[in-house]
């Protein structure tokens, strides 16, 4: 039988969660560009970290055109810190210093979420809370996936074809009993990580490549299809790690080697 006509409609490439690694962000650009890619999407959590700020704002500013840019959790944290949480967090004492001015504002001013068509949304946890996980549960302190009818009520309305997010590093794509897509993008800069909100747990890729994901619509006969392809870019870990542990992150450093929790 001869396969049915298909032209492609647009290539969306997802990125998220870069937190401060130039090296990565730079290796994924370079790769992306190499993709024939009609539009960049940015899903936050970007300057947070203990690699380079500073030059992955610079770095971003020179693709501002090219990117659609949302913000994250980690990038309120940053513009919403006070001075006792500066100075009781080393990290993000040199990520304040790091950066200059206009980046913060830069941050602050980052939209919450996206509709980016009629047929795509963009957050970064979900559609009300930027610190919730819209795909996984980690109430045994691994992720799973979450029930069904759990991922649509998060959802909290939005009914657009294809949800797209960040936040928990790993990339992930789930189809919904209502026909909708969900695709998690992963993790540009940061691969493994534990935190102890709401519990303890932790996200682990077991690879220290750069993660994004390319979205494509295909017009059929039948009409629009949507795909994806997770992307894993090889790039420089070492020298990020190498920041990281100059910076006083040795958790950061084995994470970004690994894709493991130290």
């Amino acid at each position: 039988m001869i396969p049915s006509a298909r032209k492609t409609l647009i290539t969306i490439a997802a990125i998220s969660d870069i937190h401060s690694n130039v090296f990565a962000l730079d290796a994924v650009l370079a790769d992306i560009k190499k993709r024939g890619v009609d539009q960049i999407v940015n899903l936050g959590d970007i300057l947070y970290g203990p690699i380079a700020p500073r030059a992955t704002y610079e770095l971003l500013m020179t693709h501002r055109d090219d990117i659609l840019t949302i913000r994250g959790n980690q990038d309120r944290q940053i513009y919403e810190a006070t001075e006792a949480e500066i100075g009781d967090n080393l990290t993000m004492d040199f990520i304040v210093k790091d950066l200059p001015k206009d980046a913060i504002e830069w941050m602050r001013a980052l939209p919450f979420d996206c509709h980016l068509s009629e047929d795509v949304y963009l957050c970064h946890g979900t559609p009300t809370d930027d610190m919730v996980y819209l795909l996984e549960d980690i109430a045994t302190g691994a992720p799973t996936v979450r029930s069904d009818s759990n991922i649509l009520s998060l959802l909290n309305g939005i009914d657009s074809s294809v949800i797209v997010c960040g936040h928990t590093h790993i990339p992930r794509t789930v189809t919904l009993s209502s026909g909708q897509m969900v695709i998690n993008s992963g993790s540009v800069g940061y691969p493994a990580y534990e935190d102890d909100l709401p519990i303890i747990h932790k996200m682990q890729t077991y690879s220290p490549h750069a993660s994004y994901a390319l979205i494509t619509c295909i017009e059929t006969p039948q009409g629009k299809r949507w795909q994806t392809e997770h992307i894993k870019v090889a790039y420089d870990h070492e020298a990020a790690a190498e920041l990281a542990l100059k910076n006083g992150r040795r958790d950061w450093a084995f994470a970004l080697k690994t894709g493991r929790v130290l």
